[in-house]
């Protein structure tokens, strides 16, 4: 690797699963990576994957007012971040009902206000140099959704929604912005990560006990190898025209192309009153 094609990367969350697959596969690669962490345990252990090139950064991307000194400090001392990649983030599991409003409050600021506290800190460098490359980690679940993950869902479909829109703001100014939306992988998503509301309504049972027990028994034996997703990632990065949208896993294109095909059907059934609605001239 030539040292015009080693890129410094700035990730969020490298402890562990995909952050720390990520990591691991842009030092591989050559490449200098940033790496947010907790704690001081976590930031020697991430120092020791590359002495010279993984840099910890204590960092919690819910202090939103720490975030922008910490990125500059970066810039500073270490170079300008070539790549942000918005990893951090965790799964809410419980139905709306039972589920506490401040459960949500916690959901969005890790998974969305997070992200784009980031991304405000990082894009006025990378617009000035007109060059970068901003990847959010959103899910499937930014797509399709499924019963008792609605505060989970909420937060990747605004992260969808938010990195399509801020793809067409950057694209004159040589940025590009993906999202990565992966299917089920072998991370902690679905075990120790996973907040979990209580339960306290009887009428929920029949629906959601069967989906919380299959997520649990399916836990550790997904089909998505991060390792595998992080070298997709890397392919992402180096491409010149990268897509807007990511899906990764085989789960992933099957629930979505299902999806889409569903929500086209419903709209061409409802399409005569969709189109009753502008005025007659």
């Amino acid at each position: 690797m030539t040292e015009t094609t080693k890129k410094i990367f700035l990730i969020t969350g490298v402890s562990s699963g995909f952050g720390l697959a990520f990591a691991r596969a842009a030092l591989d690669a050559g490449h200098t990576v940033v790496g947010t962490v907790r704690d001081s345990v976590a930031a020697n252990a991430f120092k020791r994957m590359a002495q010279d090139r993984a840099h910890p950064l204590l960092l919690d991307v819910t202090d939103f007012a720490a975030i922008e000194p910490a990125v500059l400090s970066v810039e500073t001392d270490i170079g300008p971040v070539d790549v942000l990649i918005n990893n951090a983030g965790y799964g809410h599991e419980g139905t709306l009902e039972e589920s506490p409003l401040e459960d949500m409050r916690r959901q969005f600021d890790v998974n969305v206000f997070g992200a784009v506290a980031m991304i405000k800190a990082i894009v006025p460098s990378m617009r000035k140099r007109r060059a970068g490359h901003i990847i959010n980690v959103t899910s499937m679940g930014g797509f399709i959704t499924m019963p008792g993950i609605s505060y989970y869902c909420g937060s990747k479909f605004a992260l969808e929604g938010i990195s399509e829109t801020l793809s067409k703001e950057l694209e004159g100014f040589g940025i590009h912005v993906t999202a990565v939306a992966p299917g089920s992988f072998r991370t902690d998503w679905a075990g120790r990560s996973m907040v979990r509301a209580g339960r306290s309504i009887d009428d929920y049972d029949a629906l959601f006990e069967p989906i919380r027990r299959a997520r649990e028994e399916k836990s550790g034996k997904q089909a998505g190898d991060p390792a595998k997703a992080a070298q997709a990632l890397l392919k992402v990065i180096a491409s010149p025209n990268p897509p807007v949208h990511l899906l990764l896993g085989n789960d992933a294109l099957k629930f979505v192309r299902e999806k889409l095909s569903s929500l086209a059907d419903e709209i061409s059934e409802w399409e005569a009153v969709s189109s009753s609605t502008d005025y007659a001239d």
